[in-house]
C-alpha cells in the first residue's frame, strides 16, 4: 500500500515540479502577489491634493490653511481666485478636495460669531470622500478648540472654571490603523485558496485530457490511494505557500504575529479540506484544463467578494449573508486575522474552526464520492 502511494506521490511531484513555469506559478506567484498587495492595497488616505479658495485672505484663514498642510493629510497644490476653477480642477482630476473660506471669516471669529468654512470633495469614490471629510472635520474642530482656548486664556479665571471633556482615542491590535496589517493576512488566505484549488482541479483533469487516467485505473492502485496521491502534494504545497507568505508578512512587512503558529497550521488543515474539496469537485465537472481553470476563477472571484476581505459581510443583503456560510474564505479570514493581530486562541475562534470543519467535511466527502463514481 505505502509503496503504491509513494510511487503515486513521486509521480505527482515530478509532474508538478518538472516544468519551470509551473514552479514559478506555485512558489513565485504567491511571493509576487503578496509584495504587490502589501504595497499597493493601501486604503490609508494621505496627501490629498487640495485647492484653497480663500476669500478672506486674513491671518486667521492662512493659519487654518497652514494647519491643513501640516497635518500630512492635505497637500495644498493651488490657491485659486474664482469658484469655477474648483470644478475645472476636479474634472481634470488634479485635486480631490477644495477648501472655501468665506469673506469675514476672521471678523466672525473675533466677534464671537460662528465662522463658516466649506470643504468640497470628489464624491466619485465615496469611501475616500468620507475619510477626507473626517480628516477635515477633525482639523477644523481642533482649530476651533484652539480659538476657544485662546479666548478663555485672555479672560483669565474663566479657563479654570470651564469643564472639559478630554477624549483620548486608542486602537487596539492595530495601533496606527495601518491597512496593510489588515489586508496582508487576508492575502495569505487568498493565495492558499487559489493555489490549492486551481492546481488540484487541473491535476485530475490533466489525466483525463492526456489519456493517462485509463492507464492509472488498470494499475493495482486503489481508488482511495489515487485520491490521496492527488491531494497530498497540494496539501504540502499549500503549507509551503502559507509558510512563505507568513514569513514575508512577519519579517518583510512587519505585520505583528501575536497568536499560536501551531493553531494557524491546524486551522490551515481544516481550510485545505474545503479548498481541495472544491478543487476535486471542479475536476469532476470539467473535461479540459481550461474548463477547470475557468471554473476555479468563477469560484474564486465571488468567494473573495463575499468573504469580508474588502467589504463587511454585515452590510450585505440577508440572502447574500446566508450564502457566505458556504464560503471557506469567510471563516479562515477571521481565524488568520485573529491569530495575527489579536493573538486569540481556539476558545475564541471555535465557531470559525467548527464552521470550516463542517464545510470541509461535507464538500470533501461529496467531491470524493463523485470522483469515486467517475473512477468506477
Amino acid at each position: 500500500m505505502f509503496d503504491r502511494l509513494k510511487a503515486m506521490l513521486i509521480k505527482e511531484f515530478t509532474q508538478i515540479l518538472r516544468d519551470p513555469k509551473m514552479r514559478f506559478v506555485i512558489f513565485g506567484v504567491p511571493v509576487v502577489q503578496i509584495v504587490l498587495f502589501g504595497y499597493a492595497v493601501n486604503t490609508d488616505v494621505k496627501h490629498i491634493t487640495t485647492a484653497v479658495y480663500d476669500l478672506d485672505k486674513s491671518a486667521t484663514s492662512r493659519e487654518l490653511v497652514a494647519q491643513l498642510q501640516r497635518s500630512g493629510y492635505f497637500d495644498i497644490t493651488e490657491q485659486i481666485e474664482r469658484v469655477g476653477r474648483i470644478r475645472e480642477l476636479m474634472d481634470q482630476g488634479e485635486v480631490r478636495a477644495a477648501v472655501q473660506i468665506d469673506p469675514g471669516f476672521e471678523d466672525d471669529i473675533r466677534g464671537g460669531r460662528t465662522a463658516s468654512l466649506q470643504i468640497i470633495v470628489d464624491g466619485t469614490d465615496p469611501n475616500t470622500a468620507g475619510i477626507v471629510l473626517s480628516h477635515a472635520v477633525k482639523i477644523a474642530s481642533r482649530f476651533s478648540d484652539q480659538i476657544l482656548t485662546q479666548r478663555m486664556v485672555r479672560q483669565g479665571d474663566l479657563l479654570r472654571t470651564l469643564p472639559q471633556v478630554d477624549l483620548e482615542s486608542r486602537a487596539w491590535f492595530n495601533d496606527n490603523l495601518e491597512s496593510r496589517n489588515y489586508y496582508v493576512p487576508g492575502v495569505t488566505a487568498l493565495m492558499v485558496l487559489i493555489t490549492t484549488m486551481m492546481l488540484s482541479s487541473m491535476a485530475v483533469v490533466r489525466e483525463k485530457e492526456i489519456g493517462t487516467m485509463e492507464q492509472i485505473i488498470v494499475t493495482p492502485i486503489r481508488r482511495w490511494e489515487f485520491i490521496l496521491g492527488k491531494t497530498i502534494p497540494f496539501i504540502i504545497i499549500g503549507y509551503i505557500n502559507l509558510s512563505i507568505v507568513v514569513l514575508m508578512a512577519r519579517f518583510w512587512f512587519q505585520i505583528p504575529f501575536r497568536g499560536s503558529l501551531l493553531l494557524l497550521f491546524a486551522a490551515t488543515g481544516l481550510y485545505l479540506m474545503s479548498t481541495l474539496g472544491f478543487g476535486l469537485f471542479i475536476s469532476t465537472i470539467s473535461r479540459t484544463q481550461q474548463q477547470a481553470m475557468m471554473s476555479s476563477f468563477m469560484f474564486t472571484f465571488p468567494a473573495m467578494l463575499l468573504s469580508g476581505f474588502a467589504f463587511p459581510i454585515e452590510n450585505m443583503p440577508p440572502a447574500i449573508q446566508y450564502a457566505t456560510y458556504i464560503n471557506p474564505l469567510r471563516y479562515f479570514l477571521v481565524i488568520i486575522r485573529g491569530i495575527f493581530l489579536k493573538g486569540v486562541g481556539p476558545d475564541i475562534l471555535w465557531p470559525q474552526l467548527l464552521g470550516l470543519f463542517i464545510l470541509g467535511s461535507i464538500i470533501l466527502a461529496f467531491a470524493v464520492q463523485r470522483f469515486r463514481k467517475q473512477l468506477s
